[in-house]
């Protein structure tokens, strides 16, 4: 077995706990649970869509007017997870699937999550900025639809993933595949091409989406990971509210080994399926290019002895 396919051996599966793809997936369907739940009810008791609209969607979704933003400021993050369409909920789980699950056997569990909340962000101001600064827009800002959907969420997924890996085919049985940069050049073709309507604020949020996803790749090649605050405080979150995790703020070695009688860092020559396995937890945690040249070259001992 190669050392490759070690780094692909422990990929989540789907509904693992650890696995990012898999939130997301909820939250994007649970959100669109919770509108249309509140929408049949609506439409049962006769209620007309605009109260629909004014009393639930406008607490979803991102107006493009700075007034109704300064009263409801958390639409910056819950507009990203809002579908109300069956179509729109499928198209955009479509792309997340295929772009999330890549980036996530190239880099590992922590990157998806910033990825997609920094171009949802990011995609979020360009809306707001366009439609409020533009006469064009501007004049008609009261009757311009509001932003709804991971449109810049996904799109910074998408070309974080095509800039990492630019020829990683899918569909291999089209042609031999087709590479991601043409998928990727095809999402964007299409934002481009309503640039010049009255959706150009939603256009330009994507296209800002994606160039934020392109930052954050280059800018975690040269060492700098955007996105590590934040799993910093969902990890402090995370043990503060567990409290079975009585010793998360103790080093990182004496969790690990304070029943031990050994040195934390000893080396052990031989092969262990432990260590195997600590091994492909970092893969599966931070991305096979974050192994030292030492776990790089114990993956490949064990490939050749076939561990």
């Amino acid at each position: 077995m190669s050392t490759r396919d070690y780094s692909n051996k422990r990929i989540p599966l789907l509904g693992a706990e650890n696995n990012a793809l898999t939130w997301l997936i909820i939250i994007n369907g649970t959100v669109f649970i919770l509108l249309n739940f509140i929408h049949v009810i609506y439409y049962f008791s006769e209620i007309s869509a605009d109260f629909f609209q004014r009393q639930i969607l406008d607490w979803f979704c991102l107006s493009p007017s700075l007034e109704k933003l300064s009263t409801r400021p958390w639409v910056l993050l819950t507009y990203m997870f809002s579908h109300l369409g069956v179509w729109q909920l499928i198209s955009s789980l479509l792309w997340l699937w295929s772009f999330g699950y890549i980036l996530q056997d190239l880099t590992g569990n922590r990157k998806l999550i910033p990825i997609y909340l920094y171009g949802g962000f990011v995609g979020a101001v360009f809306f707001l900025l366009t439609n409020n600064i533009f006469p064009v827009l501007y004049q008609q800002l009261e009757v311009l639809p509001p932003m709804m959907g991971a449109g810049a969420a996904l799109m910074a997924v998408a070309v974080a993933t095509t800039t990492l890996a630019p020829d990683y085919r899918i569909f291999p049985m089209i042609n031999g595949g087709i590479p991601l940069w043409v998928l990727t050049l095809i999402f964007a073709a299409i934002d481009y091409a309503t640039i010049a309507s009255s959706s150009a604020g939603m256009a330009v949020a994507h296209l800002a989406g994606g160039a934020m996803g392109f930052i954050f790749i280059k800018q975690l090649g040269k060492g700098n990971d955007l996105g590590q605050w934040m799993i910093d405080l969902l990890e402090w979150c995370d043990n503060l509210f567990n409290p079975e995790k009585k010793n998360f703020n103790k080093p990182q070695k004496d969790k690990l080994y304070y029943t031990s009688k050994e040195a934390p860092y000893k080396k052990v020559p031989n092969i262990t399926q432990q260590k195997l396995d600590d091994i492909l937890d970092k893969i599966n945690q931070e991305g096979y290019h974050m192994l030292t040249d030492e776990e790089k070259s114990f993956l490949k001992k064990a490939s050749k002895e076939e561990l």
